[in-house]
């Protein structure tokens, strides 16, 4: 495994709609441990490919309650109910605000495998679910201020 070097606001990767994954390889799984790696040595919350320069809809996730590793992610239901929290990135580093975003959300991905898998989340979870697939989308926290 290796630590990636996180891309920061200004550079043009992060304002980039990312490609689909159209297959999972050990290539795909590798990116997945690297960037778990990444996420946990910065430590962040989650990660998004754009975020180390590489434009593949591929996101990981660890709000405290274990790794979740998400290829070519879908939210597919948000619910209405919405909350207001700080939100920060670590391709903006030392800067938080408060954002609003859905209080639940459920995700359509891949996992590691290639296989299809619902993630369902509230709270921080969901926070972080709409904030990684945002950056694969090539949005950001603060375009929401």
């Amino acid at each position: 495994m290796a630590l990636l070097k996180i891309r920061e606001i200004g550079d043009p990767v992060l304002r980039t709609k990312a490609k689909e994954v159209e297959e999972v390889t050990d290539k795909t799984r590798r990116l997945l441990n690297d960037m778990a790696e990444t996420m946990y040595d910065a430590p962040g919350v989650g990660l998004a490919a754009p975020q180390i320069g590489i434009s593949k809809r591929i996101v990981v996730i660890d709000v405290g309650s274990g790794l979740f590793e998400l290829i070519n992610p879908e939210i597919i239901e948000s619910s209405v109910k919405t909350y207001i929290d700080n939100e920060g990135c670590l391709s903006i580093p030392g800067k938080t605000a408060k954002v609003e975003r859905a209080y639940k959300v459920k995700v359509k991905a891949l996992d590691r495998d290639g296989k299809e898998i619902i993630v369902e989340g509230k709270g921080l979870l969901a926070r972080a679910l709409q904030h990684e697939i945002d950056h694969l989308d090539g949005k950001l926290f603060v375009d929401y201020l």
